[in-house]
């Protein structure tokens, strides 16, 4: 191997060695939660020491804001997927229940995500405006939209359901949160659910023949 080739493979890892840290600090922090992770226990992780966690990171609180930024960061690709739906309203709002059940109920990283705002949103509460900011207002003026279309459209009816899209997503972070606190005392049939959910909202929301 080339002196440049080796310069180059440092320079990679050096440039990747952020988002390693991050992705220990994330999982110490799911298990442990704030108060109880160490730095040194996250450069344990991963195997390096604790000056060079803090060489990218001053601070806990700093590594815990980065590292929830950092998990939430492909919900940027949810929203590229909610402007690629296709087919009648009906179909793209199913498609995007299932994009909204994907990305809450069945991607770990999130579940976990949403256990540790449960848990220290009311010491970060920035956490909590920038998940709610950044994925869930995309999905719920997704839904308003494409329900306001439908009803502009004839296909769904204008209801109590038309108006408030907090309903229409609620059964998704319902279930997200059955999985992370009783999954293993009554594991739900997860397709079952999607499908049932899904059911109840579209049939509540077609329009009715006269």
């Amino acid at each position: 191997m080339s002196a440049m080739e080796k310069k180059l493979s440092r320079a990679e890892q050096k440039a990747r060695r952020p988002h390693e840290i991050l992705d220990a600090a994330f999982e110490e922090f799911v298990e442990k939660g704030y108060a109880a992770t160490r730095v040194e226990d996250v450069a344990a992780r991963l195997g390096v020491t604790k000056g060079t966690v803090y060489l990218y990171f001053p601070t806990k609180e700093a590594l815990f804001e980065a590292a929830i930024g950092h998990v939430s960061a492909p919900f940027e690709d949810v929203r590229a997927s909610i402007d690629a739906l296709l087919g009648s309203h009906s179909d793209r709002l199913r498609q995007l229940l299932l994009l909204g059940y994907d990305k809450l109920a069945s991607d770990r990283k999130t579940r976990e995500l949403l256990r540790l705002q449960l848990a220290e949103g009311s010491r970060f509460p920035n956490i909590i405006d920038r998940h709610y900011s950044e994925f869930i207002t995309p999905l719920l003026d997704a839904v308003r939209a494409l329900i306001e279309h439908g009803v502009a459209s004839g296909e769904f009816h204008q209801g109590a359901a038309a108006s408030i899209p907090e309903v229409v997503i609620s059964s998704a972070i319902h279930f997200t949160i059955w999985k992370l606190m009783f999954a293993d005392r009554n594991p739900i049939d997860e397709a079952t659910f999607i499908e049932a959910h899904i059911d109840l909202v579209l049939n509540g929301l077609l329009a009715r023949p006269r």
